[in-house]
């Protein structure tokens, strides 16, 4: 079950939870990361996406996901020390699962992206800010567990452009990596970088 643009956004929503629901590690990362209460925090990009593509393709709900990105941000210490610290709790927290939590304080892309990749990267004002410049607006995508069990969900492109890869378009290829996937994404695709949810230092 996925998107579809056509139906109102409620039934919209209702889909794609009822669609990424049926990735188990999806939605024990997001149960686990909520006892963190780290502040603004989603579960982005790669493995959101992934999963609804993999169930319209009659994929497995895993298929492909190496790893898992939780973004936050934290702008009261930008530190490495006060991120790799949260990066030990959540090592702890998630240890066991089928893949890996990689966890980024999206308050500190700006100090390391530049070195990193080359090219410079305004401080960014929050997580969903820093959503909103993923090079790839397939890749524009949060979801968060909060109190009594609701999800919040962050699109700035709406949902049904996430259906499903053929609809993706052009877009598709330029889709950030998911973890250390290349060629392991839907058949075809061939993304290239992650810009925001990489290892800083």
């Amino acid at each position: 079950m996925t998107c579809d643009g056509r139906l109102p956004l409620d039934e919209q929503l209702a889909r794609f939870e009822q669609t990424l629901r049926r990735n188990r590690t999806l939605t024990e990362v997001l149960a686990r990361a909520a006892t963190l209460n780290l502040p603004g925090w989603y579960l982005v990009a790669g493995c959101l996406y992934q999963t609804v593509w993999n169930v319209a393709g009659g994929q497995p709900p895993e298929a492909g996901i190496l790893d898992y990105d939780l973004a936050y941000f934290d702008a009261s210490d930008l530190s490495w020390d006060a991120e790799d610290a949260v990066i030990q709790a959540g090592r702890q927290l998630f240890a066991r699962l089928p893949a890996p939590v990689q966890i980024r304080n999206q308050a500190r892309v700006h100090l390391w992206y530049g070195e990193k990749f080359g090219i410079p990267c305004p401080p960014h004002e929050s997580t969903e800010a820093a959503i909103d410049t993923y090079e790839a607006t397939t890749a524009c995508l949060g979801v968060r567990a909060e109190p009594g069990g609701r999800w919040r969900v962050y699109a700035p492109h709406g949902l049904s452009r996430h259906s499903r890869p053929a609809e993706a378009g052009a877009a598709a290829l330029a889709a950030p990596v998911v973890g250390r996937r290349t060629s392991q994404l839907s058949p075809g695709l061939q993304p290239r970088h992650r810009r925001d949810s990489g290892r800083g230092g």
